[in-house]
């Protein structure tokens, strides 16, 4: 499959470079064309990976993973906006506001009432934005097996179940079990995991190890 990725920092290359591994053609998109992360990331991948900037890899890529800074989400999407309709958006970016320092707290428009999940939604309507992956450490997000033999959970929300499906079968390719993979409901839930985020930090900031998730005990 052809997949986008945009952003150039820990997180995307984390996810771009395990789509490869699977098999995947990854774009990584950037808002320059000559983006010195981006094309390290194809310089370290031996085939598979190609660099360009947001416009031309939503072009690209049957699938776009939003790893950008929350943000700045919003403008790299609009700067690939004609490449946008039809798309699926597996928006995996947590709208923080560092403005105060560390920990961040949630941008205060994106939050509580709203969240960035939504926000790509309404503004590019007809895409298919799909919520997950935001709640961990990237090196989770790629291999869950790396702790508890991978169970512990993953929530998934968005309004379109095709496009749901289409990303769970995604998930699965990276180690995600059936049962972890949690369905909240369509793309508001964004609200509730984008939350997850302030006792994220707080439990990384404490036990100084960001390989840790949650499981669900009934």
């Amino acid at each position: 499959m052809k997949i986008a990725v945009f952003g150039t920092g820990m997180v995307g290359d984390t996810i771009g470079s395990r789509l490869i591994e699977l098999g995947h053609q990854v774009m990584m998109g950037s808002r320059t064309a000559n983006n010195e992360k981006a094309l390290a990331f194809v310089a370290k991948h031996k085939s598979g990976a190609s660099a360009g900037m947001f416009l031309e890899a939503a072009t690209f890529g049957e699938i776009i993973f939003n790893c950008t800074k929350g943000e700045a989400s919003m403008n790299a999407l609009r700067e690939a906006e004609r490449a946008l309709d039809g798309k699926i958006i597996i928006d995996v970016a947590n709208p923080l506001d560092f403005s105060r320092g560390m920990p961040p707290s949630l941008i205060q428009s994106l939050s509580n009432t709203n969240s960035l999940g939504e926000e790509i939604q309404k503004t590019f309507p007809k895409t298919q934005v799909v919520k997950t992956l935001n709640t961990m450490w990237c090196g989770l997000m790629v291999n869950p097996n790396l702790i508890g033999g991978g169970d512990h959970i993953n929530y998934i929300c968005g309004n379109d179940a095709g496009a749901k499906s289409k990303v769970k079968s995604l998930l699965k390719e990276f180690g995600w079990q059936e049962k972890n993979i949690l369905d909240l409901g369509d793309i508001t839930n964004a609200r509730g995991t984008e939350a997850v985020l302030p006792i994220w930090l707080r439990v990384w900031a404490a036990t100084q190890n960001g390989a840790f998730n949650f499981k669900l005990v009934s």
